[in-house]
């Protein structure tokens, strides 16, 4: 690589910092590679192009290339005169360099082998982010085209110094550059990918630096310890003793991977860097520091932790920031797991106690949030003595985070505790700081722990649930926070396995119900989606008894978002318990609501009708459901119509041939000669999906089309449009209506409940109305 007597400039980054603008880079060639023009001549790529680019054989670019840099082509910096002598002087280092021969004759010759490469070799100094992007995440393409040598000499350096892209740039090259071992020759030559990722590890975007540190991590397992301790080690002193805190910070998470394979003498100074940046001037490099203060512990020698680590552990667990302290707690687990007891007991715990009690509310929560982990790396004896009283200082916390991390804890909490004596621990110690949480004044809190409550019952066993969990469990369940009794609901399979179902029916059951019928449309939609999973817990007897009623009368709320989502309830229902159930008990009763006297009732039954068929099977469906739709197409009201047209549609391809010949063609031929625009648009669709299925030339519409083009067809009937309404194949009524659902759309989500899929402003079967009825918008229903 020959870098031209140019000087380097530095760049005022975007947030402050500089940044090392690469100078002017030639590469000079031994090979012509141009792109063909319209007339079958060749001209270069573009502006920023290697004029007199040769890939060889061997495939790659030559000893040096022109154009280094995304402003050298434009003229950025050096100027367009600068950038016409550079061209010139490609030009003429590739005709020093002779003719080529051979298949590698990509220029002169018109090797269009090699012209993708040449592609993303040229995107790589592109104006457009995009495009640079894009050549970044197929570097390895280019690595591979040019071959190893050319990649460590050529490739790689001009990557180093053109690390001033945009941040989106930097970050694909510091993650591609992660799996470049293989390219550069393997892990003799591994050593040559550290110059660019220590560039990037440098950087102001914190993303791209830690991506830059993934990637030295993973490069330097693949190095010698003779190579680590020459290249590696140097690199990691760098980083630490450099002027920004960004390099400082990207050498925290360097030290662990590289101190294992050092030799002693290294060790000593790599554990002396380390005692640098945990007590840096900058906070940033503090917290760096302290969250690789339990990573880099785990590699060192038991002597240095004690004598090292513990120290520094201490240190940044009273540091004036509270975002270092909260980071010393989670250091504490790793440290805790490699000392004994005793050296617990004595060189920890003073710490950990100081920490569960820290003025800054974010200690105490991290504290609150890693307690399972602290309490397996100190032991049951430590835990016993310490970490209960400051679990229930936790619990009663001035701060509701903190309360409901805590909160959050208290199943796993138990469960680790040492199986003798474990019940009396938890029912005087913790059990009493339980209720008071219950009726904490907090919602995030009541939910926390109404999500890990239930699983005390196994713990606790049959008699202390019934005497002392299930009041708890009854009084979250009438909470006024619906995720609190959400909560309690999808765990009741955990109380069912201990106290029964006989017993959970006659505590928890009625509770349930009430929320089932709350004057809180929201609250009743809850519970309906909880519903299958509380059928596959009760099972199937017990579900008809207590709460098939219940189901069924959800079809028939007057908000539509229930009867929508009862709807679905049965579909699920079905899967869970079969189809044979289902015949004896669910359809029925869904066929009934056919001679509804209200409309809406009669529309539920299509819904149903519609999500029922395909896990009933086709007998069922041909049998008992096709009837009622079929009969359904005389009803007065359009609507009802309209949608059994669209449910002959969606049970078309499960019914067989001869029903479909003989049932359904006439009904949708008569629905497609109604006097309603929206009841004859739906039942083209449904002629036009059912021929399709059918393959017979005897429909209306042939099977292998779309429904023929409007007035083509006597059985297509168009809507009048009105002046200057584009024409073509749309829903009736769409166009008029776009402009009102789209006010309408800024609406309260409230609106859900008054009216759902056709059931909007009914007024009888006047057409004027009837024009605006949509099956989508939910409006009031009239």
């Amino acid at each position: 690589m020959n870098p031209c007597p140019c000087f380097f400039r530095l760049g005022k980054g975007h947030g402050g910092s500089f940044r090392l603008l690469s100078p002017p880079v030639f590469w000079s060639s031994d090979l012509q590679l141009r792109k063909r023009g319209p007339g079958g001549g060749l001209y270069p790529l573009s502006r920023h192009s290697v004029p007199g680019l040769r890939l060889p054989p061997t495939s790659g670019l030559s000893p040096a290339s022109q154009g280094a840099g995304r402003g050298l082509g434009a003229g950025r910096g050096l100027g367009a005169q600068r950038a016409a002598e550079t061209r010139r002087r490609g030009k003429n280092m590739a005709g020093a360099a002779g003719p080529a021969t051979g298949s590698g004759a990509a220029g002169g010759d018109g090797d269009d082998s090699l012209y993708p490469i040449a592609v993303l070799i040229d995107e790589l100094r592109n104006e457009d982010v995009q495009l640079r992007l894009n050549s970044i995440k197929k570097l390895s393409t280019i690595a591979l085209a040019l071959g190893v040598e050319r990649t460590r000499t050529e490739l790689l350096p001009f990557l180093t110094d053109t690390i001033y892209d945009e941040d989106e740039v930097l970050l694909a090259l510091a993650e591609q550059l992660g799996n470049f071992t293989g390219l550069v020759g393997g892990p003799d030559f591994a050593h040559c990918l550290l110059p660019p990722l220590e560039s990037l590890a440098t950087v102001e975007e914190t993303v791209v630096r830690d991506k830059a540190v993934e990637s030295l991590r993973q490069i330097s397992q693949e190095h010698t310890p003779v190579a680590l301790e020459a290249h590696f080690v140097p690199l990691v002193k760098r980083l630490a003793s450099g002027d920004w805190f960004t390099s400082r910070t990207s050498a925290c998470g360097l030290f662990s991977v590289c101190y294992p394979r050092a030799s002693i003498a290294v060790k000593g100074e790599i554990r002396q860097y380390f005692r640098s940046l945990c007590s840096d001037d900058t906070p940033m490099v503090r917290r760096a520091a302290a969250s690789k203060l339990g990573e880099f512990a785990k590699v060192l020698e038991l002597d240095s932790v004690k004598s090292e680590i513990v120290p520094l552990f201490t240190n940044l667990a009273s540091d004036e920031q509270d975002s270092v302290r909260l980071l010393a707690v989670e250091a504490c687990v790793s440290i805790a797991q490699l000392l004994s007891q005793d050296d617990i007991e004595a060189l920890v715990m003073p710490t950990l106690r100081q920490a569960a009690e820290d003025k800054s509310w974010r200690v105490r929560y991290m504290v609150a949030d890693k307690f399972s982990e602290l309490q397996k790396a100190v032991g049951p004896k430590i835990t016993l003595n310490d970490l209960i009283p400051a679990f229930q200082n936790l619990l009663k916390d001035c701060e509701a985070e903190v309360r409901a991390a805590a909160a959050h804890k208290v199943k796993e909490l138990c469960e680790n505790l040492p199986m003798e004596g474990r019940e009396t621990i938890i029912m005087n110690q913790i059990l009493p700081y339980i209720k008071e949480l219950v009726s904490d004044t907090n919602q995030h809190v009541k939910s926390a722990l109404a999500s890990v409550i239930m699983g005390l019952s196994t713990i606790l066993g049959k008699e202390n649930t019934i005497e002392h969990l299930l009041p708890l469990f009854l009084a979250q369940l009438k909470d006024e926070c619906p995720e609190v009794r959400l909560n309690i609901i999808s765990n009741l399979d955990c109380v069912n396995e201990v106290i029964g179902i006989r017993q959970l029916s006659q505590s928890l059951l009625p509770a349930i119900v009430e929320l089932a019928e709350d004057a809180k449309w929201r609250v009743r939609l809850a519970i309906i989606e909880y519903m299958p999973l509380l059928a596959g817990q009760l099972g199937v007897e017990f579900f008809d008894e207590k709460l098939n009623s219940l189901c069924m009368a959800w079809l028939v709320d007057h908000v539509y978002a229930i009867r929508e989502a009862a709807t679905n309830n049965l579909m699920k229902l079905v899967h869970k318990f079969g189809t044979e159930w289902a015949q004896n008990t669910i359809v029925p009763k869904v066929l009934v609501m056919a001679n509804d006297p209200n409309y809406l009732h009669r529309m539920t039954t299509l819904f149903c009708i519609n999500a029922l068929s395909e896990a009933c099977g086709q007998e069922i469906t041909t049998k008992q459901m096709l009837p009622i739709v079929l009969k359904m197409a005389g009803d007065q009201v359009a609507n009802v119509r309209f949608n059994v047209a669209k449910s002959l549609q969606k049970i078309g391809p499960i019914l067989d041939t001869d029903a479909l010949q003989e049932e359904v063609k006439p009904v949708l031929q008569k629905l497609g000669q109604d006097e309603d625009m929206d009841v004859k648009y739906f039942a083209q669709e449904a002629i036009s999906a059912v021929a399709q299925r059918l393959r017979k030339l005897d429909f209306p519409v042939k099977d292998s089309e779309e429904p023929s083009a409007l007035g083509a067809d006597k059985n297509h009937f168009p809507r009048p449009r009105g002046p200057g309404e584009v024409t073509g194949k749309v829903r009736p009524g769409a166009a008029a209506r776009g402009n009102e659902a789209r006010a309408l759309s800024s609406l309260p989500e409230r609106m859900a409940e008054f009216g759902g899929p056709g059931e909007i402003f009914y007024s009888g079967p006047g057409p004027e109305l009837q024009s605006l009825v949509s099956e989508r918008s939910p409006l009031p229903a009239v």
